[in-house]
């Protein structure tokens, strides 16, 4: 008797084949937009040369034990920016919500509302653990390399295997009425010159009911201006000229992936525009950057400057800071090298 699960896997794996053929060169992610299914129905179903086992729910548990994998390489990505970081998952907090993990190298922001499907996944001999919201989109994937402990990985597989897994049922994410103010209320650049902490942003935004892009463009020149969309490659090339170690922001809805540090080689490949580091890597679309900004935020520590890249619908593509810590003061390199790129003065 054919188990349920393999009856609907075998359905979209010819479909996935035959559309594989036509796109040779076509990823998972974009055959998945053509059929009109989630990536994560075609891992689910072993499409292509994937091989791919379902773990118990809750993702939270097993995100709870990366630590035992050793180094291995974090994936995080939107539709428009691929970040990819090398490193170890360390001091890891992962509640029913939200979580944290703040190693030296893999530094992340989870979000963990939508979090739904975890899968074991080996691709053509290459595996990795692959985190899903309930609609199947990709949150983040953690890939096994030499550098791994790989009896770890197959402990973890085992610890967390499903042994009778149904077929897993997406649904689609909640999604909010906007409701937000076309305009910002005249209050909020009293409140917004009173931050003590870039954390605070998203708090303004609220307690002022505008989005991101609203305030960028109602706040004033000093303190959010817009700029040419070339200048996130322009402003990558220049931090690698003259050695600038600076922090790369590029999220979801469920997850955000910093990388700090510099970088030397970079590379454009087609509209992408790549850094391309043994221990970090960045494909950024730059034809999908809509509307970029540079944004300057008052903390205790002194001004805080950043770029931030948008794509047409709203959704923030990638963000760039100067590296700092909390308590450390912006980098005086970062912070003359952005007021550099504006055409009017920013508040100091």
């Amino acid at each position: 008797m054919t188990h349920p699960f393999e009856s609907e896997a075998a359905v979209l794996r010819e479909r996935y084949a035959e559309l594989k053929a036509e796109h040779p060169k076509m990823r998972i992610r974009n055959l998945a937009e053509l059929m009109q299914v989630s990536e994560m129905e075609l891992v689910a179903a072993g499409c292509g040369a994937v091989k791919s086992t379902l773990l118990k729910e809750p993702p939270q548990a097993i995100f709870k034990e990366l630590g035992s994998l050793g180094r291995v390489m974090a994936l995080t990505r939107n539709d428009w920016c691929v970040h990819e970081r090398h490193g170890a998952y360390e001091d890891i907090r992962a509640g029913n919500t939200m979580g944290i993990v703040l190693g030296p190298d893999i530094d992340l922001r989870m979000f963990f509302g939508d979090w739904k499907f975890t899968f074991a996944v080996t691709d053509d001999g290459r595996q990795s653990l692959q985190f899903f919201d309930k609609a199947g989109s990709a949150v983040h994937k953690v890939y096994i390399t030499d550098e791994s402990n790989k009896e770890a990985y197959e402990a973890l597989v085992q610890k967390f295997t499903d042994p009778d897994p149904a077929w897993p049922k997406v649904e689609p994410l909640a999604q909010e009425e906007d409701t937000t103010l076309p305009e910002i209320p005249a209050a909020m650049r009293a409140d917004w010159l009173a931050m003590e902490d870039t954390h605070e942003f998203f708090g303004l935004l609220r307690k002022h009911n505008v989005s991101r892009l609203t305030a960028l463009r109602g706040i004033g020149p000093d303190l959010a201006q817009q700029v040419d969309n070339g200048l996130a490659e322009r402003m990558l090339e220049d931090v690698a000229e003259r050695d600038i170690s600076f922090m790369c922001f590029v999220g979801n809805k469920g997850m955000i992936q910093i990388h700090s540090g510099p970088v030397k080689k970079l590379m454009r490949t087609g509209p992408w525009f790549n850094v391309l580091e043994p221990h970090f890597n960045l494909h950024l679309d730059t034809t999908a950057i809509a509307s970029s900004w540079i944004v300057n935020k008052p903390t205790k520590d002194g001004w805080v400057t950043s770029l931030e890249c948008y794509a047409e619908n709203g959704d923030l593509i990638a963000q760039f800071f100067g590296a700092r810590k909390p308590g450390v003061p912006e980098l005086a390199s970062w912070r003359e090298l952005l007021v550099g790129y504006c055409p009017e003065p920013l508040a100091a």
